[in-house]
């Protein structure tokens, strides 16, 4: 690709959005979940972007195109992706990927041998497992923090530091980084970029670039997709040169969506305000109950007033999201694999964030690739079980609950 093609092509994704976004009022959430990206097909006038599947384009002669040359290098279904999730972050450019995983290694090579990350203590286990398994390899040095204090980060940024990654909340103890806190500190630094994994709360429920994040990335499998039938990830940032160099890592490293996964969650994404609202809704709701029931020793959930971070949680978040964790009172791996085992509506399963109810044990199931003095650490128990709230009956989800836990806790 051409120099100055390839400049063209890296502003494709924010020029589209200009009409929309430069209207005299600012679109809504949900009038940009269903426009942004997606203007109607100038041929046919279809009014949803068609699905693109060719691997290759046609130029009207040597380098000359129009705007697309081969798939791996930018497809129109996944670019009308990029700039919808794009605008819902209240970003300018948007990278999408054929994982999570693969968003967060590819956001990882913008650190080179002998760089230093920053990272909360509580984070996913996958993340957990690149950092300490393959970056480690790669000679950058990974180190750990507890941010519920965001001063504890001041004396774990090094010369060499390039990366401040946060989760917020974390996975699964839904304990909360201040972003905006954690953003001041990181730029005190010059050079240090600042990463906040958004998946548990999606852009409806928090918009991490409006706090100082550079870089937010999701897990599209989750809440952004939101149909568990989609495997993507996706990177937003404002910023023009670090969404260049993700973009030429993107195609550089190649590991990019397929065009029909993205047709689909684009299709999700539209529905994203609609299924965060009834997430949240029920999610509450189990909340509640769960707290008074006697079975149950503890409930994580950032919507309590209980929670240790409510008022963080109502500072920096739009809403609480649908994800809920517990422990079984006096509860073992035996009691948690039973109250798994009666259930009748939540699946027992990994993932999150679909419009069906599911529920899991992070100890051997998501987490299973901590350490397990580090499960210790983080309060990852044999009897902490998460829950992924969907938008069932209210009323049926909290009689599957209460059925197993009965079924499992004897008092």
């Amino acid at each position: 690709m051409s120099p100055n093609i390839e400049r063209d092509s890296l502003r494709q994704d924010a020029a589209a959005l200009d009409g929309l976004l430069n209207a005299p009022q600012r679109p809504g959430f949900a009038t940009l979940a269903v426009h942004a990206g997606q203007e109607p097909d100038p041929v046919t006038g279809a009014v949803i972007p068609p699905l693109s599947l060719s691997t290759t384009f046609a130029q009207a002669g040597a380098g000359i195109h129009k705007g697309y040359e081969y798939s791996r290098s930018g497809n129109p279904t996944r670019n009308a992706f990029e700039t919808a999730v794009a605008a819902l972050e209240g970003g300018k450019f948007g990278v999408a990927f054929a994982s999570g995983s693969t968003t967060t290694a590819t956001v990882l090579n913008l650190v080179s041998s002998g760089g230093h990350i920053v990272s909360v203590n509580d984070t996913y286990g996958g993340t957990f497992r690149y950092f300490t398994k393959v970056a480690s390899n790669n000679g950058v040095d990974v180190t750990f923090v507890d941010l519920y204090d965001p001063n504890n980060l001041k004396a774990a940024i090094k010369p060499n530091t390039k990366i401040v990654w946060i989760e917020t909340p974390t996975n699964p103890t839904l304990r909360l980084v201040d972003i905006l806190a954690v953003a001041e500190i990181t730029h005190a630094h010059p050079g240090v970029i600042l990463v906040v994994d958004n998946t548990f709360m999606s852009p409806y429920c928090q918009r991490p670039l409006e706090l100082g994040a550079d870089i937010v990335v999701h897990s599209v499998t989750k809440y952004i997709n939101g149909h568990s039938d989609v495997v993507m990830g996706v990177a937003i940032t404002n910023d023009e040169e670090l969404h260049s160099r993700i973009r030429f890592l993107q195609n550089a490293i190649g590991s990019v969506p397929s065009a029909f996964d993205c047709f689909l969650a684009n299709r999700g994404l539209k529905t994203l305000h609609l299924r965060m609202r009834a997430h949240e809704e029920n999610a509450t709701a189990i909340a509640k109950f769960l707290e008074k029931s006697p079975k149950v020793s503890e409930v994580i959930y950032p919507g309590l007033p209980s929670h240790k971070q409510h008022e963080l949680a109502r500072r920096q978040q739009k809403g609480f999201g649908g994800m809920v964790s517990f422990r079984l009172r006096n509860g073992d791996l035996a009691a948690s694999n039973k109250f798994l085992s009666s259930l009748r509506i939540f699946a027992l399963a990994e993932s999150l964030g679909g419009v069906e109810s599911l529920a899991e044990l992070p100890a051997v199931m998501t987490h299973a690739s901590l350490t397990p003095e580090a499960r210790e650490a983080l309060g990852v128990t044999d009897s902490l079980i998460r829950l992924s709230v969907g938008v069932e009956d209210t009323a049926d989800l909290i009689a599957d609950i209460e059925h197993a836990l009965n079924a499992a806790v004897q008092l």
